[in-house]
């Protein structure tokens, strides 16, 4: 079973080593590996259970450094940068060939990321190579957001869990790219800066946030984030099937009177879209361990955080 602890040396050494480091950032935990040697990479595939069409988003601690695996930064993707990075803001740019294909599944782009979790960035620090490091859990499953999920889905497969206490933002990064056709940035995943951030910086995006196969970034796949009961969207829809007592709900802000209370999570009683992000993976675990059959998810406002929320909603309740 892999140790827990903050060690950043111990942390270091094993990615130097080759081997496989649980890491946490600002948004969830992440899987690392040394993102230039392929080997390392491909146990990142195995480990996860993870195709190997869908690419990997590489890690390191300042933007400067980024430049020697990195082709070119488009202006409009620059400015994208300087406001939110370090921070949960991944960017789809040219590789450097010193860049594994198998990290981008064989395309010519890499998405980078400089995260803000003050641990992880010391430790990035100290390293002479990225890492690449998706969600710390299994290939399709809710994403971890602190040490002991990782431990639960990948502790008896890794070595180390670097323990950075729980994720302040609990949804996976924006990921944006540039469109050279429209020559517009374009939004491949919904994530931790709302899309009204992200277009006050860059003017009107485009969006793009799925993919059936081939994805041109992570998380794009229909269907993704599912906890092992079926989720409904829809509460109509899932009493068509299931009784109030079998149905468990993860809402925002007021439970659904129909179903029992004590069998529903709340996201936010506030409101609180920012709440709301950081509950969710959670959310999504702990109603496995209730005694229902299925899920309700309605969805929420399609504003701020709530779009990124309802994505991973929508794609939970593809994957059941």
């Amino acid at each position: 079973m892999a140790e827990i602890g903050t060690d950043i040396e111990k942390a270091r050494a094993y990615l130097e080593a080759g081997q496989l480091v649980a890491i946490p950032t600002e948004t969830v935990y992440g899987l690392a590996a040394n993102a230039l040697n392929p080997g390392a990479v491909a146990q990142i595939f195995a480990v996860k259970q993870r195709p190997h069409f869908d690419p990997l988003i590489v890690h390191t601690d300042r933007l400067e450094k980024a430049m020697q695996w990195i082709a070119a930064i488009p202006a409009p993707l620059q400015q994208l940068a300087e406001a939110f990075m370090p921070g949960p803001l991944t960017l789809v740019v040219p590789k450097k060939d010193i860049i594994p294909d198998i990290v981008t599944a064989g395309l010519p782009t890499v998405g980078l990321r400089i995260p803000s979790h003050p641990l992880t960035r010391r430790l990035l620090a100290s390293l002479n190579f990225p890492v690449a490091a998706p969600s710390a859990n299994p290939f399709g499953y809710v994403s971890p957001t602190n040490a002991r999920h990782v431990e639960a889905q990948l502790g008896e497969h890794i070595p180390y869990i670097l323990d950075g206490g729980s994720s302040q933002i609990g949804l996976e990064s924006t990921i944006v790219a540039w469109n050279e056709e429209t020559q517009k940035p374009i939004v491949l995943r919904l994530g931790g800066i709302p899309l009204e951030e992200i277009e006050k910086v860059a003017g009107k995006v485009m969006l793009q946030t799925h993919s059936s196969s081939n994805p041109k970034a992570p998380g794009m796949l229909s269907a993704h984030y599912a906890p092992r009961k079926k989720v409904f969207l829809s509460l109509e829809a899932a009493l068509r099937i299931y009784s109030p007592q079998e149905l468990g709900a993860i809402v925002f802000k007021e439970p659904l009177a129909v179903l029992p209370v004590a069998n529903q999570l709340l996201l936010s009683p506030q409101g609180n879209y920012t709440e709301a992000a950081q509950r969710l993976f959670a959310a999504l675990r702990e109603i496995e361990e209730l005694p229902v059959k299925a899920v309700v998810a309605p969805l929420l406002p399609e504003e701020h955080l709530g779009r990124a929320i309802n994505d991973r909603l929508r794609r939970a309740a593809a994957s059941a």
